[in-house]
């Protein structure tokens, strides 16, 4: 008996160690999901309004700092074309995770050819000859750039708009909202408000930020070269948009997005600022390139579309102004609003 009887308590025992773990196992997958995203740091952008002289010496200077620093890349300085002036219109260029300011040549001559005076600010952490700087980056960091940018483009010119690319499209959407009383157009390339399904499903998303946002995990980095920590950063910044989304002074909203994207999340990359460009009694504008382009992600690598190249630039500023599609592209891509 005093065997058999030790035998149960050992099995007792195996038992209850047993269900302890589920038990911790499921208050921690619990938690994951009840720990709260919103920051009350990532609400609000600060308000400095600049003239123009000051504008220009701070983004002169800025472009003159990245000159000295020998750990910021020559191609990935800041760029600010500007008419010498202040204009009608300014245009606030953010780029993608990974790259710089460069991304944005082609279609920033586009711009400054119209009239615009264009600010192309470099994300801290980016285009540095270190190439895993960026891994670093933090989303407080990242909303205290897109504020200041936006300070310094509010000061070349009157109509203000930003235009944005996968987590550049994350700040321009959040810098529409917080700084609503000053952006007035916006347009999103391959926003980036969650992955691909594909990637990562939607269950999985918020434990993902909550463990490699908050760095609980060592970092882990993809394929692409993508920081899992650093990737959750702007996916933080997409979970504090404004919810129900502000009613601002927005006049365009627009959203270009390949198919053969394999990064976002497609649906999200529609809802979100369809939601914010209602809240302003506008309609969004949407995109979707062809196929037969075999643009992926970064719906800015045209180089190797030859005469495409330039009329997709068109479309894009077309899209961004609220223009009609300019008839040489009229076939080249399809643009609805919508809901339709």
């Amino acid at each position: 008996m005093d065997l058999f009887g030790a035998h149960l308590t050992v099995l007792t025992l195996c038992f209850a160690l047993a269900v302890g773990g589920l038990t911790v196992l499921l208050s921690a997958v619990v938690g994951l999901y009840l720990w709260p995203l919103r920051r009350r740091a990532l609400r609000d952008a600060p308000s400095q309004p600049l003239d123009f002289a000051s504008a220009t010496r701070a983004a002169e200077a800025t472009v003159a700092a990245e000159a000295a620093d020998p750990g910021v890349r020559p191609e990935s300085r800041s760029r600010l074309l500007s008419h010498g002036t202040r204009t009608g219109r300014v245009v606030l260029l953010l780029h993608g995770y990974t790259l710089g300011p460069e991304q944005y040549d082609e279609l920033a001559r586009e711009f400054f050819a119209r009239g615009y005076n264009v600010w192309v600010p470099r994300a801290p952490h980016h285009g540095t000859a270190d190439r895993r700087a960026h891994h670093r980056v933090e989303a407080t960091e990242l909303t205290a750039y897109a504020a200041q940018a936006l300070t310094v483009a509010a000061g070349l010119g009157d109509e203000v708009g930003v235009v944005g690319i996968s987590g550049g499209a994350v700040l321009a959407a959040w810098l529409a909202q917080v700084r609503g009383d000053v952006v007035r157009r916006l347009l999103l390339l391959s926003p980036f408000f969650g992955p691909d399904p594909r990637q990562a499903p939607a269950f999985a998303v918020k434990p993902l930020i909550v463990l490699y946002g908050r760095r609980l995990l060592s970092d882990r980095v993809n394929s692409r070269g993508y920081s899992f920590s650093a990737v959750t950063q702007y996916l933080t910044i997409a979970r504090n948009l404004p919810d129900p989304p502000r009613r601002t002074g927005l006049l365009t909203a627009a959203v270009a997005m390949s198919p053969l994207d394999g990064v976002v999340d497609p649906v999200a990359a529609v809802t979100v600022p369809r939601r914010i460009a209602e809240a302003s009694g506008i309609q969004l504008r949407v995109c979707m390139l062809p196929e037969a382009l075999a643009v992926r992600h970064d719906v800015l690598d045209l180089a190797s579309l030859g005469a495409d190249g330039p009329a997709l630039h068109r479309l894009y500023v077309a899209l961004y102004a609220g223009e009609p599609t300019p008839t040489p592209t009229a076939g080249l891509a399809r643009t609805s609003s919508a809901g339709e």
